[in-house]
């Protein structure tokens, strides 16, 4: 079971969304353009925000990369729910 979202959570359109987000401004490259360093790191972090911490508000921008954190989320594997 996930520990509670530190913050809280909101309903935002019906959904329940973790007060606190994480930012991932610092998932890129230097500068703030292009990959990361260690993309695998990168990815993990993600992970482990979702799984481990329970966020669910996860605060990009196009500028980013650009666009570079959108693909590490899309890349960053949920796992799969076991049995209870």
């Amino acid at each position: 079971m996930k520990p509670p979202a530190p913050g809280g959570t909101i309903e935002i359109a019906g959904k329940t969304i973790s007060r606190l987000g994480f930012g991932t401004m610092r998932l890129t490259g230097p500068g703030i353009r292009g990959d990361p360093h260690d993309r695998n790191h990168a990815l993990g972090m993600l992970r482990r925000a979702v799984h481990t911490f329970g966020i669910t508000h996860i605060d990009t921008a196009d500028a980013y990369g650009p666009h570079t954190v959108e693909h590490l989320i899309k890349d960053a594997p949920t796992p799969t729910p076991t049995a209870s």
